[in-house]
């Protein structure tokens, strides 16, 4: 019997269940039922206080989206691991279900959850996230912006730059760390000063294994190195954690040229006219080939 046969038979058996997919592969099952579910290769538990309320839905390309709350436990989710975001975009997927029989079941919501740390209440162990519709990606901007420094992201499809060669990226363990956000080594040499700014810092081991964070600066001197990110990892990161360096790049066709030796995949326009071009006027003078006016 099909979930609508069932529904049309006047006493329904009905639960919600739902499946939380970290970007890491972690895979999370919840239900409202009073006991455990198991379809999918997915067991939902009962005893994680996680709930979902009322799920908004409408025809045309309006975003459906609903709203996720409960409580923290060591069983289900718990307040480190969403502090350091690793719920932040992960994927949702939401069914109605007999619970007398798996079976009969309808996926009412696919989407995604945003980001859930700032909605953690202190001191209660509850929390909230908004549950984001698949719809929501249309409203991201489309389309490539011209500009003089490059638009791709280093590594990826449009840049084809590949970071595993030797040279551009580096594995070492935390010799010092402050507020998971500062790092510094006596000893780090190999690399130029400034190779790694812009670029990523990846946990490999520890309590803040699989966190990624972007370097703001790094400095090579007779004291060591020092690497500073952007914003601390949103967990504790201990000396003799490892971590991954990968050479950052400004975006610059210099720096694609001569650092990465990648410029036929430079995806920026160097020649692009400057401010100065708004300033031109006619002139009668020697010489007017297109070139800057203050030469």
């Amino acid at each position: 019997m099909s979930i609508r046969a069932h529904l049309e038979g006047g006493v329904t058996t009905l639960a919600r269940a739902w499946a939380v997919a970290r970007r890491d592969g972690v895979v999370f099952g919840f239900t409202d039922h009073d006991r455990d579910l198991g379809f999918e290769g997915i067991t939902f538990r009962a005893d994680t206080g996680m709930s979902a309320r009322a799920l908004a839905q409408s025809t045309g390309l309006a975003v459906d989206n609903t709203e996720g709350f409960g409580a923290l436990s060591d069983a289900g989710l718990r307040e480190a691991d969403i502090r350091a975001g690793r719920f932040d975009g992960a994927s949702v997927r939401i069914w109605q279900v007999n619970w007398a029989d798996v079976a009969e079941r309808a996926l009412i919501f696919r989407g995604s959850i945003g980001e859930v740390g700032r909605d953690l209440v202190a001191g209660t162990g509850a929390f909230r996230a908004e549950l984001r519709g698949l719809a929501e990606v249309l409203g991201a901007a489309q389309g490539f912006v011209f500009q003089r420094t490059c638009s791709a992201v280093l590594g990826d499809g449009r840049c084809r730059f590949d970071l595993t060669q030797p040279g551009f990226f580096a594995e070492r363990a935390v010799e010092a760390v402050e507020g998971a956000r500062v790092f510094r080594w006596a000893s780090f040499a190999g690399f130029d000063d400034r190779w790694f700014e812009k670029g990523r810092v990846e946990v490999l081991s520890g309590a803040a294994k699989g966190l990624v964070g972007v370097v703001k600066n790094d400095r090579l001197s007779a004291a060591g190195r020092v690497v500073e990110l952007w914003q601390g990892l949103g967990a504790e990161i201990a000396p003799g954690d490892m971590l991954r360096l990968e050479a950052g790049c400004d975006k610059r066709a210099a720096t694609c040229r001569l650092k990465f030796d990648n410029f036929l995949n430079f995806r920026g326009f160097p020649d692009l006219p400057g401010e100065d071009w708004l300033a031109a006027f006619p002139a009668r003078l020697a010489g007017n080939d297109g070139g800057s006016l203050s030469r």
